[in-house]
């Protein structure tokens, strides 16, 4: 995965602040994931902090394997903005709704645009990893961007844009 300068799939087409709370986490997560070691960190302990430690580990290695799928099996490579952009790129938007999708039961249309994402082979594989990424967002009762930032003192609501 890589970071938005220009390139493919990083146009602007929205805001954070626009997505309800399962979209806006699995972008904000996915910009912390993609972040690194320490960014990595916190993402495990909010998961670890809300549902336990069991469950949370869990829920992380899920993203860790649903990620690196992406990136081993994607398209191309998935392009995101920086962890304080307001903005919402059209792959980040793409990923909120193959979660959302896969985690509302509605495969066809996950598995359609998991397509978009990588190659036709691992739709299947990334589905199944995304509902159950999703169902531990769901899980974590996250309202919106704003209870993502509350936890992560470098996301703002409404940040500059930082691309």
């Amino acid at each position: 995965m890589m970071d938005v300068k220009g390139k493919r799939g990083g146009a602007p087409v929205g805001f954070l602040t626009e997505l309800d709370g399962l979209e806006a986490a699995s972008v904000i997560y996915l910009r912390l994931w993609c972040d690194g070691p320490d960014s990595q960190s916190q993402v495990s302990n909010d998961f670890e902090t809300s549902l336990g430690t069991d469950s949370g580990r869990k829920a992380v290695k899920t993203f860790e394997e649903l990620c690196s799928l992406c990136a081993r099996h994607g398209r191309r490579p998935l392009m995101r903005h920086s962890l304080n952009c307001k903005c919402l790129g059209a792959d980040e938007s793409c990923f909120a709704n193959f979660v959302a999708s896969a985690a509302t039961g509605e495969r066809e249309d996950a598995m359609l645009i998991a397509t978009l994402l990588v190659r036709p082979d691992m739709a299947p594989v990334v589905t199944a990893l995304a509902a159950d990424f999703g169902h531990a967002l769901m899980r974590m009762n996250l309202a919106g961007p704003k209870d993502v930032a509350r936890a992560h003192p470098s996301i703002h609501s409404h940040p500059t844009t930082l691309h």
